[in-house]
């Protein structure tokens, strides 16, 4: 069994790959969270507005 470089570096490539698409699937997670808590937040705001209740 032979052992080079060019294997070396294609599976380390491979584990970069896939910590690069979990990150990019964390990310967009937390994107999606912060999105639910800003429309959230936007529509206690506009029901605020609309109903004249002051803070």
């Amino acid at each position: 069994m032979s052992f080079s470089i060019m294997s070396a570096f294609s599976q380390i490539m491979f584990v970069l790959y896939a910590l690069f698409l979990l990150l990019g699937l964390y990310c967009l997670y937390l994107f999606i969270k912060l999105a639910t808590k800003g429309i959230a937040a936007l529509d206690i705001y506009l029901d605020e507005k609309r109903n004249g209740r002051r803070p």
